[in-house]
């Protein structure tokens, strides 16, 4: 009898020993199973370390003189998805997996915009749509109320500033002729922006997730030709704080972006995070 048997100490079975005959090496301890477990863990490690810098936006980011979040400048799709995702599951505790699963932004319907360094200010939203798109300008044979580009935002009064922003940079891009529609509901009824929208051809299109949505849902607001949709996320107002910042904001945004007439033709709408 050894000494650990005689203390009554358990005898501890080796770990893989490569050296070791293939009878004495553990079973599941086998090359395909060690490299697949590897890969796994990699791979988590890879997702966890894309969770964690999507989630750093530290407050040097926050840029109260501009107005501007610089923290999606440097982001790509997937990190701009992880960061949305993350979002969402914050604001969504009490919902299941299954339930949150349904509520994520996939990352390829996101265009990586990450190249583009200027600051997001709205003065600088036309520049952005140039350098992201090659086709802004209007097509006259279009359907009433179709845009090809729609850009959302946190508030009427933001739309109402980006409307003006977009009025007046795009000619300055070379971009003319075009027709920009007020989508947002600060001082304007909804009736009156289904009205406009069954009667006249739009390009652009500028307003708010809950507005927009209303629109979608009256028919008003046509996606046959419809590119691109531009998020304002890079917006912060006087507290620091962003579209995705707020769940009132939020949730509202998710749920239009998530919409079956943007998921059409395998997302052939591009979603652009400015």
């Amino acid at each position: 009898m050894s000494d650990s048997e005689d203390r009554g100490v358990p005898l501890i079975e080796p770990e893989f020993d490569a050296t070791l005959p293939d009878k004495k090496r553990k079973r599941d301890d086998s090359p395909e199973q060690t490299a697949e477990s590897k890969k796994a863990s990699k791979k988590a490690k890879r997702k966890e370390k894309r969770k964690a810098k999507a989630k750093q936006i530290n407050e040097d980011d926050l840029d109260q003189e501009l107005g501007v979040n610089h923290a999606f400048e440097r982001m790509d799709s997937q990190l701009v998805a992880d960061y949305i995702n993350s979002r969402t599951r914050h604001y969504g505790k009490d919902l299941s997996s299954v339930e949150l699963d349904e509520k994520y932004i996939p990352s390829y319907s996101i265009k990586d915009t990450s190249s583009w360094s200027e600051p997001r200010t709205k003065e600088n939203i036309a520049a952005f749509l140039k350098s992201q798109s090659k086709d802004l300008k209007a097509t006259p044979d279009k359907p009433t109320g179709a845009p090809h580009t729609i850009v959302v935002t946190s508030s009427g009064i933001r739309a109402a500033d980006m409307y003006r922003a977009l009025n007046e940079g795009l000619p300055k891009q070379g971009v003319k002729k075009l027709n920009v529609a007020k989508l947002f509901a600060k001082h304007i009824k909804l009736s009156e922006q289904v009205e406009l929208l069954k009667k006249k051809k739009v390009d652009f299109g500028v307003g708010t997730p809950e507005r927009l949505s209303a629109l979608l849902d009256k028919k008003a607001l046509n996606t046959a030709n419809l590119k691109r949709v531009v998020i304002d996320v890079s917006y912060i107002d006087q507290k620091k704080r962003g579209i995705l910042d707020m769940k009132d904001l939020h949730e509202p945004l998710v749920k239009l972006l998530l919409r079956d007439e943007f998921k059409e033709e395998s997302w052939g709408v591009k979603f652009l995070f400015f």
